[in-house]
């Protein structure tokens, strides 16, 4: 082959590589949404925040449906936690020492580094492409080209490992003073490393993510062993309550996402715990026995009448199974048990307009309202609220929120759109102003 023809070849293999690249940046994760479990990650969060001095609201968490164990921080002070974690988590303890790691990540401003990492490794990885490339056009021997490109691969691997170890003792560091702050063990973390250095040895090809994103060390599992031994907290109890809930979030989380033999191996009839109740009906749930998963739950809140989200359990197996009639009562249940949880509230507002009659509609219209005074980050309340709305004849605010949803979600285009046909309906007031606003926003400057 000419000496061209390979140089064009090996260009098209670096845009290949680099539009790869792109992709696995860009790559979708999927985000469940449960308002227990969210707020159980909130309460182990906010005292590692403050020890962190790192304000409450400044890292959002996000649940990610995957069996894999992983943690991970990205820029803009997000931090993901998959449903492996917790799932396979021995107890609380794990899970809290994880977040404590991760939350090092934050304090110490290794996200703001993380675009130069992988610049740094593009650009190492494109050097040894190019050296490869001259070398090919010098003798048209393409194993130089290879040799060109695994050394410049190989090179960025051992700059970003040496660079991702010496961040990941610097959050060891500062987890263990987070927990320590808390008077909180560090147990936790130290069982979850040993559990996934033992995991590697049996089978280094099938390794969680959480090692690949967190490379494991002996000199930190003894660090952190070391640190265990001496700390004055290491035996310390979690505060009152939270290994339970813990248990009832993982149990609520087998439910729904492991198969049902699994859920029915793992809680077996014979265990009588409420975790094991809980999975239970939502496995029975799963298979379509809704009569069953309701009593399932009924005795579950004949034990914790106190409970919110089993309420809200029973009104989302109610209203999923075609009742949602049925399902009206149980969700007011929970609002009234926890006010200040948005999820709950639109849940309760979604069977109002599945009702459909008009103080309906108009009851669920002021849920949703509340519903994105709590939360102003989540696009969905935004939609149902445009529902309501509409059917309420109410078509300027209608096409508001839609405005508003379509914002959340980068959406500008849609967003100007819909706020100019708002203008085209509204009177003047506040919702005129506020459409005004966004149209304004989302105009591209001239």
């Amino acid at each position: 082959m000419p000496r061209r023809g390979w140089i064009v070849r090996l260009i098209a293999l670096l845009l290949a590589l680099l539009f790869l690249a792109g992709r696995a940046e860009a790559a979708g994760l999927l985000i469940i949404r449960d308002a227990e479990t969210e707020t159980l990650l909130r309460t182990y969060a906010i005292p590692l925040y403050r020890a962190a001095g790192l304000p409450d609201r400044l890292v959002r968490i996000f649940l990610v449906e995957d069996p894999a164990i992983n943690a991970f921080v990205a820029p803009g002070n997000r931090m993901f936690l998959n449903t492996g974690l917790i799932l396979r988590a021995r107890d609380a303890l794990e899970v809290i020492g994880v977040m404590a790691h991760e939350t090092g990540h934050v304090a110490d401003g290794h996200l703001d580094f993380a675009p130069e990492d992988r610049r740094a490794a593009l650009l190492t990885s494109l050097a040894g492409l190019l050296i490869g490339a001259a070398a090919a056009a010098a003798s048209s021997n393409p194993q130089a080209a290879a040799a060109g490109i695994l050394g410049g691969t190989s090179l960025a691997e051992r700059m970003g490992l040496a660079t991702s170890r010496g961040r990941e003792e610097m959050a060891d560091q500062a987890a263990l003073d987070f927990l320590a702050a808390n008077h909180w063990s560090a147990r936790g973390l130290l069982q979850l490393f040993e559990t996934l250095r033992r995991e590697e040895r049996i089978s280094s090809g099938r390794q969680d993510p959480y090692l690949q994103n967190h490379p494991l060390t002996s000199a930190r599992i003894a660090f952190v062993r070391h640190q265990v031994a001496l700390s004055r907290w290491s035996n310390a109890p979690l505060p009152h309550g939270w290994e339970r809930r813990f248990a009832m979030v993982r149990a609520k989380l087998a439910g729904f996402l492991d198969p049902a033999a699994e859920v029915f191996r793992r809680y077996p009839a014979t265990d009588h715990s409420n975790p094991a109740r809980y999975a239970r009906a939502i496995a029975r749930f799963r298979e379509g026995h809704i009569d069953a998963a309701v009593a399932g739950l009924d005795r579950l809140i004949a034990r914790l009448p106190a409970d919110p989200y089993l309420y809200e359990l029973k009104g989302q197996i109610l209203f999923e199974g075609s009742r949602p009639a049925a399902a009206l009562g149980p969700y007011r249940e929970a609002v009234r048990l926890a006010p200040t949880e948005p999820l709950i509230r639109t849940s309760l507002a979604q069977v109002m307009i599945a009702l459909g009659t008009r103080p309906m509609l108009r009851a669920a219209a002021g849920a949703l309202e509340t519903s994105i005074g709590q939360d102003a980050t989540d696009a969905f309340p935004w939609h149902e609220l445009a529902i309501a709305q509409g059917r309420l004849g109410e078509l300027g605010h209608a096409d508001l929120a839609l405005a508003e949803e379509a914002l959340i979600a980068g959406r500008t285009g849609r967003a100007r759109a819909l706020a100019g046909r708002a203008l085209t309906r509204l009177r003047p007031g506040p919702s005129r102003q506020r459409a005004l606003d966004i149209r304004a926003t989302t105009t591209p400057a001239p």
